[in-house]
């Protein structure tokens, strides 16, 4: 799109685009086939309604385009809460509601994150079915507003749903599997919670309060397992009076919940001695925090993980440098060829043998060399591991070549400090040998092993 009709968008100067449009009469199709922002894009996002107008005369095709972020126009206008331009838009076709775009988000989507009320009533009146609409994570308009705290769009979307009888939407689950309900009682939200089971608006009886999700949590068990100061107890009551049951419970039978033998090592009750509590949290909550640490291919992004191993492996790196650097036991701070003897204040003269040894070099080798080599042997293997796992991390990234230099570098004065605090020359070519042979063996038996 070129500067000048970007400018007559922006600023609504409807003259001029049909001063542009006479000279070019295809500089609108021109607009629409290049990638990057549609002159009807910048009218929404300035709220240029009149211009929007003209524009949607002119070429009403441009109000399905998406910019590069994945947004039309209407999304645009919904997310900035311009109500006058959503109607303008809708006025050319109601299905704009459906308009997927990034993350298969549609138009009332983005009403419902900002907390855009007049605009959420606005789509629903136009499109009703795109209260069912979910993204590409599972998550309905509901699981929007409850994530971004927009609690009066939450109300109205429920009102909206005991009007056209889609109450069951309430119980939907998103990828993770968690409903509504899971995540305003993991966040805390006591309002939501109570609107949702207090039974005045909805009939709480159709609300699935022990739905479980992909952990095998119901909502009683997020608040126990996710556990804060605010609210707990009152979301508690309101739980468990509208029949809320933790997962054990609510898949025992009658008779193992009157059975007093503990079932899989984990006691009946939460309730009891404190040392019964502590028992039970050790020997069954624990398995639930375990399983939600774990890696989840739907639920953590390539990218996040890459980070994190990234910092991992730099620690390591960090710690196993530092180690070889400060060895156990010190470095000896003098030059001494045979032995001495010493005596304190407060005892005999005690005749103390120490090895011959150089300033710098690591007292254990000289005191405990059997420890000294495994430490140097557990430490290499530990700082050669993170350096591999950095250099698997990083392939591909820019500066390749400024990256290994570092790298390797890094190694040099590792097996440099190592040859240096080593006091014994056998052991100096051995662990040299060690670290170019180390590093090759690892590659090879990591590369057999995945295969």
């Amino acid at each position: 799109m070129g500067t000048r009709l970007s400018e007559a968008a922006r600023t609504g100067n409807i003259e001029y685009l049909h001063y542009l449009v006479q000279n070019d009469p295809l500089i609108l199709e021109t607009a629409a086939l290049e990638v990057g922002q549609t002159p009807l894009h910048v009218a929404a996002l300035a709220g240029q309604v009149g211009f929007a107008h003209e524009i949607l005369k002119l070429r009403p095709e441009l109000a399905e385009e998406m910019n590069p972020d994945g947004l039309t126009p209407l999304h645009i206008a919904s997310a900035k809460g311009n109500l006058e331009m959503v109607r303008e838009l809708l006025k050319l076709s109601p299905q704009l509601c459906l308009s997927k775009g990034k993350e298969r988000r549609i138009p009332l989507h983005y009403a419902a994150l900002k907390g855009r009320a007049e605009v959420l009533k606005e789509l629903l009146s136009a499109c009703p079915e795109s209260i069912e609409e979910v993204t590409a994570r599972g998550e309905t308009t509901l699981h929007l507003a409850v994530k971004s705290r927009q609690f009066e769009i939450f109300t109205l979307l429920v009102e909206e749903l005991k009007c056209t009888n889609r109450v069951s939407i309430l119980n939907r689950k998103d990828v993770q599997g968690n409903t509504v309900l899971h995540i305003a009682v993991s966040a805390r939200q006591y309002e939501v919670v109570d609107f949702i089971l207090n039974g005045k608006t909805v009939n709480k009886e159709l609300v699935e309060v022990n739905a479980v999700n992909q952990m095998g949590l119901t909502a009683l068990d997020a608040l126990s397992v996710f556990t804060s100061e605010a609210g707990d107890k009152e979301i508690g009551d309101i739980l468990i009076l509208a029949g809320a049951t933790s997962m054990r419970i609510a898949t025992e039978s009658p008779e193992d919940r009157t059975s007093d033998t503990p079932s899989n090592n984990c006691p009946r009750t939460r309730t009891g001695m404190w040392w019964q509590r502590v028992i039970y949290y050790l020997k069954c909550d624990s398995n639930k925090w375990f399983e939600y640490f774990k890696f989840k291919k739907d639920r953590d992004s390539p990218d996040d993980v890459r980070t994190a191993l990234l910092v991992v492996a730099a620690l390591i790196t960090t710690a196993t440098y530092q180690a070889v650097l400060q060895p156990p036991g010190g470095l000896w701070q003098d030059n001494l060829g045979g032995p001495v003897s010493s005596t304190t204040n407060n005892t005999t003269s005690d005749e103390i043998f120490t090895k011959p040894h150089k300033a710098g070099q690591a007292i254990l080798g000289n005191l405990n060399p059997v420890s000294y080599i495994l430490f140097l042997v557990f430490n290499s293997l530990g700082f050669f591991a993170a350096i591999q796992m950095i250099m698997y991390l990083t392939t591909r990234f820019p500066l390749q070549l400024e990256l290994r230099i570092a790298l390797y570098a890094l190694i040099a004065t590792y097996d440099t400090a190592m040859g240096a605090l080593t006091p014994n020359t056998f052991f100096n070519f051995f662990f040299v040998g060690l670290s170019i042979i180390l590093p090759i063996l690892m590659a090879v038996l990591s590369e057999w092993l995945r295969k």
